[in-house]
């Protein structure tokens, strides 16, 4: 059975047989009954929809020998005329090549002429958005003020196109998509009449393929009836289509919440390798975060919304379970964004790589907010392992690291320092790819060593030539006290664990490694390994060990946002922190989670004494003669 024959075979004759579109057959089958005929109607909407059926059996309607009717009888010598394509009295044109202005002028002449045998002359004008301009200019008046009995019908799939004198001499109509479930009803009846047995999953794929387009889904029909069999299977649908299986997509779903970077890049080889549209694999990846996130909001309720059965949903709400909310929602949007970009891409399926890797680390990749507030880390070429500050080459014995980890940019002596400027303070906290000054006067961070930026042509980070440099330390910290209860300076206090809390483990004499971050990291690191637990967001966070605050000290997490804030919220991943703050650092050892905000600053004067008070400052204007003149919180 081909293609075209299956199409033209079931192509509607009467208003009841077309599918949807029941706003415009109910307007169009009353105008015909009651003989109310306006001069020209645009009909509008994706291809594959009805737009010419419904003009033809308008046509019909209004020319039928039993007419005015509301229905054609389809048996008269002008409905069959018109079916067949034969009628004098009915033209069709295409306007993708006949669209010129002669086409147009010898329309008009011929709209002069009276109908011939039917009771309406009837120029339906497919593609209508081709017409030249000076083809609109032609029939303007023509469409405005017909002779008697003559009608236009101008189908397009790009109304946009339509001068506004021309759409506003025409009654409007929008042609709607089909909607799955009318798809699968008028699939459903083809197959049917034609005898076929078929699986409802068949049937639904196709119709979802089709993406709202009738004839789209009878071509796809036609497509997959012609491989024959005994009936239409979902299996073969997906061979001849080339579409992935539920199977590929709870495998690669499974990869991402591991985090399973083989397991990823294995299902994009098998759909690359298949040849599969993809195209329609990344609409049915967004799908299916679209339906995890409406099953996690509703439970199993949520089956409806998403179109799939109690079973499927029981397994796809199994999935979602093992995402945080807000990385399902995150996942969903990036898929729908991502699809163009792949689909334009030159290369397509490293462009589908990037995406689907950039989904399973969503929760490892660090914001770039944030990037602009750290200094640059290593590989960023400003300061860092084997790059260079302002066209300089980095000394080979500049130390490394610092509290904030190895991977973070350096920390340079007065020496060392030269043409560079000094950077804000972080605060004492220690992050991932930052840096943290060393201790300095009254217990504040720094002063072990500067923290170098390139030069940089900013306002507010200049090294003027006569020995004047701004210097630009950001808010000072402030102290933390044992029982302090108030949020830290930059900071807002979003969850903890006190000593008062049941023991994670068993007392032990001290920590298990060193009392800092870096320790903590690595020791949770090993766990993670081990399958003792995954903790969401703890490696974009930075943090540090107050063994003064609370009576067996207190791990202090600082959230760099709200998304990373509200990972480390999560019952399950405060639960595993706390666990291993007390395995690592002894039981008793309390966890905070605070996010760092930015909203506390201190009085400029405050500012000035705590910045002149700074030996790390003192040495740099010493070592350049440099005079402070000014100092500005960054941010």
């Amino acid at each position: 059975m081909s293609t075209t024959s299956l199409t033209t075979k079931y192509r509607p004759q009467r208003f009841g047989e077309v599918a949807g579109q029941e706003a415009v057959k109910r307007i169009l089958s009353r105008a015909a009954a009651e003989d109310r005929v306006a001069p020209a109607y645009l009909f509008s909407g994706t291809r594959g929809v009805g737009k010419t059926t419904l003009a033809r059996v308008f046509a019909k309607a209004l020319n039928c020998e039993r007419g005015p009717a509301a229905e054609p009888c389809n048996e008269c010598l002008q409905c069959r005329q018109i079916t067949a394509g034969i009628s004098p009295d009915v033209v069709e044109i295409d306007a993708a090549t006949h669209g010129g202005v002669d086409e147009a002028r010898r329309l008009k002449e011929d709209v002069g002429y009276s109908p011939l045998q039917s009771r309406y002359k009837i120029f339906i004008i497919d593609e209508a958005h081709m017409l030249s301009k000076a083809a609109f200019n032609a029939l303007l008046k023509t469409l405005e003020e017909p002779p008697g009995r003559v009608a236009f019908i101008l189908a397009t799939t790009e109304p946009h196109k339509f001068p506004a004198t021309i759409v506003s001499r025409c009654q409007h109509y929008l042609f709607k998509r089909m909607t799955q479930v009318e798809l699968e009803t008028h699939l459903r009846g083809i197959l049917d009449r034609e005898g076929v047995a078929y699986e409802p999953g068949a049937v639904s794929l196709i119709a979802r393929r089709g993406a709202g387009s009738v004839r789209d889904s009878m071509s796809l029909l036609g497509q997959v009836l012609a491989l024959g069999g005994q009936g239409l299977t979902e299996a073969d649908a997906r061979g001849v289509l080339g579409l992935a299986g539920q199977d590929v997509f709870f495998g690669l779903i499974t990869a991402m919440a591991g985090q399973e970077c083989a397991g990823v890049l294995g299902v994009l080889r098998e759909v690359l390798e298949k040849g599969l549209d993809i195209g329609f694999f990344l609409r049915e990846l967004a799908g299916a975060w679209r339906t995890m996130f409406l099953l996690r909001q509703t439970g199993e309720r949520g089956a409806a919304l998403a179109e799939i059965t109690r079973e499927e949903a029981g397994r796809w709400l199994e999935m979602a379970g093992r995402f945080e909310l807000s990385h399902i929602h995150a996942c969903w949007q990036m898929t729908l964004e991502g699809q163009r970009r792949v689909m334009t891409s030159l290369e397509p399926g490293l462009a589908l790589e990037l995406l689907l890797l950039n989904l399973t680390y969503l929760p490892s990749l660090v914001p770039l907010d944030r990037m602009g507030r750290a200094a640059s880390g290593a590989g960023g070429g400003a300061v860092g392992s084997g790059g260079s500050s302002g066209g300089r080459p980095m000394p080979a014995s500049a130390p490394r690291g610092g509290a904030y980890g190895a991977s973070g940019p350096r920390r340079f002596g007065p020496e060392e320092a030269k043409g560079r400027e000094v950077l804000r303070d972080t605060g004492g906290f220690s992050r991932n790819g930052a840096v943290e000054p060393g201790p300095g006067a009254n217990g504040r961070p720094g002063g072990e060593g500067l923290r170098v930026s390139p030069v940089s042509a900013g306002p507010e980070c200049v090294a003027p030539a006569a020995s004047t440099a701004v210097i630009d330390p950001g808010p000072p910290p402030a102290e933390v006290h044992a029982g302090d209860a108030a949020p830290m300076p930059d900071m807002e206090e979003t969850g903890e664990r006190r000593a008062s809390d049941p023991p994670a483990a068993p007392a032990q004499a001290g920590p298990k490694g060193p009392a800092t971050w870096e320790g903590f990291l690595a020791y949770y690191e090993k766990a993670r390994k081990a399958g003792l637990g995954i903790i969401p967001g703890l490696r974009q966070a930075g943090g540090r060990f107050d063994a003064g605050l609370g009576p067996a000290g207190t791990l202090v997490v600082a959230c760099g946002n709200e998304f990373n804030r509200e990972q480390l919220k999560n019952p399950d991943a405060f639960r595993n922190l706390s666990r291993l703050t007390g395995d690592y650092f002894g039981a008793g050892a309390a966890v905070s989670v605070v996010e760092h905000n930015g909203q506390v600053r201190p009085g400029n004067g405050e500012l000035k004494a705590y910045v002149l008070d700074r030996p790390e400052v003192r040495r740099a204007m010493a070592e350049f003669g440099a005079e402070l003149i000014d100092i500005k919180p960054r941010g």
